[in-house]
């Protein structure tokens, strides 16, 4: 049985919007965690929230 395909808009109500982004910020990185060890390549990632809040990810083994 496959998930019914949504709209993709603006979630108008705020708590709505603020719950949605964190479960998918929470995939996003999981994805790029998956991504940097199944290729073995290093993965950043940079995420700003609506009200200006800074989340990042990077794989890097490296310290520069």
């Amino acid at each position: 049985m496959a998930r019914e395909k949504i709209q993709i808009k603006k979630i108008d109500n705020s708590t709505a919007r603020q719950v949605t982004f964190s479960k998918r910020r929470r995939g996003l990185f999981k994805k790029a965690e998956e991504l940097s060890v199944l290729c073995d390549a290093d993965v950043a990632l940079i995420i700003f929230s609506s009200n200006g809040k800074l989340f990042d990810y990077s794989s890097s083994r490296y310290s520069y």
